[in-house]
């Protein structure tokens, strides 16, 4: 294996592991801590919230920070070369970066201290709910992806007529 193939691995490891890590976070925090924290005094409600956000924002950051700096890498140094032509893996992969961008406005709302979208964090159920659905189908269409258009076109087209002959 070259260094350019490490690199490969260790960048989509990244992208995995860091949709896993924020991915688990927000499940966790919806289905299991807002619920829990719900049967708390609302002084004690809100002060665990406070403690909560000002981790969880580090992570949210970090992870953004991650996903653009993998999936860019990814998308540029090994998904161009290898799907080049491939009108629909590049337009999914377009949807799924654009739904990507929206996951990461609705984190950072969620943990930050704007004025202009505390509506959104009074309501923080509903939005964490919607920014775990659009998470699912990025890795919905990721899943699609890998499996449906593993590499070139031109070497699918070259195994697919190997395979007649």
């Amino acid at each position: 294996m070259d260094s350019i193939e490490i690199l490969n691995v260790a960048s989509r490891w990244v992208h995995i592991a860091t949709a896993i890590v924020v991915l688990g976070g927000a499940v966790f925090m919806r289905f299991v801590l807002q619920p829990a924290a719900e049967q708390l005094p609302q002084a004690e409600h809100d002060r665990l919230r406070g403690l909560i956000v000002s981790r969880w924002k580090k992570v949210v950051m970090g992870g953004i920070a991650l996903f653009l700096a993998s999936g860019f890498y990814n998308y540029l140094v090994v998904a161009i070369p290898k799907h080049h032509g491939d009108k629909l893996y590049h337009a999914l992969l377009g949807v799924k970066i654009i739904t990507a961008f929206a996951v990461f406005f609705l984190a950072s709302v969620l943990v930050g201290r704007s004025a202009r979208f505390e509506s959104l964090r009074r309501d923080r159920k509903k939005w964490l709910l919607i920014l775990i659905v659009l998470a699912f189908a990025i890795v919905l269409i990721s899943s699609f992806l890998k499996v449906t258009h593993p590499g070139t076109t031109a070497s699918r087209q070259e195994s697919t007529s190997s395979a007649v002959d």
